[in-house]
């Protein structure tokens, strides 16, 4: 995953791998029954692969999320790197981080 700026296209941000299944979804007409066969897994493999895509793509284009570390907490989270309680401690450290170095600047 790379760390990219805040004015990259959400598409630019994702991996070869995550590309490579979006082209494979894409030349299959969309169906997950032919992908599944085509990486030999199960069809519900697929689905939560391309759900994990899609929660993913939804955080890289998120014009909401100004942060990079959020943005790339939360696309860990999507992508079933880290779980929910995990992402959620790291987002409070990281704005009480933030809220420090705030109160500490003039």
């Amino acid at each position: 995953m790379s760390f990219g700026t805040q004015t990259d296209r959400w598409i630019d941000r994702l991996p070869d791998e995550d590309l490579n299944f979006i082209k494979r979804f894409i030349l299959a007409s969309g169906s997950l029954k032919s992908v599944a066969a085509e990486y030999r897994i199960s069809y519900p493999t697929v689905r939560l692969r391309l759900d994990r895509l899609i929660a993913k793509i939804q955080v890289f284009d998120s014009e909401r999320i100004t942060s990079e570390f959020e943005r790339q907490v939360r696309a860990l989270y999507a992508d079933g790197r880290i779980d929910l309680d995990t992402m959620k401690r790291l987002l409070e450290l990281h704005r009480q981080e933030v809220q420090a170095l705030s109160e500490v600047q003039p």
